[in-house]
């Protein structure tokens, strides 16, 4: 008992670091940032990053190890909507991680204009974000369990 409830608590710290670092992210974006914005911007995603291996780690750990049995989840399809919704945030996640390591190199001081698109695509990322809690609740009450 004493380890899902540890498993448990990592996983939930794993979404609120997810989840707050998405948000400092599109609160810290602007259209043109220094380049030393864009290293703090950086830390802010190593920190979803880091949220989000929790999760998965603490998730899969929850699904094969301890809690409920793997048949528990396994057999509804509420557990790969979810897996299909964090994969499809962890792949898009990668465009802006991609350019802040690319552009925060340079002269600190230099201003830099951002893509439009990185703003759009944090707040996909934040709506998706917002659905894999509530799919998450659902399961556990046995909602679409086959």
């Amino acid at each position: 008992m004493t380890a899902y409830i540890l498993v448990k608590y990592l996983h939930y710290l794993g979404i609120l670091a997810v989840f707050s670092s998405l948000v400092g992210e599109h609160l810290l974006l602007e259209d043109r940032l220094s380049r030393k914005a864009l290293q703090r911007l950086s830390i802010v995603d190593a920190v979803y990053g880091i949220g989000a291996l929790l999760v998965m780690g603490a998730g899969f750990t929850l699904w094969f190890g301890v809690g409920k049995p793997a048949e528990f989840y396994s057999n509804g399809w509420i557990i790969y909507a979810k897996l299909i919704l964090f994969g499809i945030v962890g792949a898009i996640s990668l465009i802006p991680t991609f350019y802040f390591l690319k552009e925060r190199k340079g002269d600190p001081e230099e201003v830099i204009d951002i893509p439009k698109k990185m703003k759009m695509i944090l707040r996909i990322e934040l709506t998706l974000v917002l659905i894999i809690p509530l799919l998450g609740a659902m399961m556990a009450m046995g909602v679409g369990a086959g």
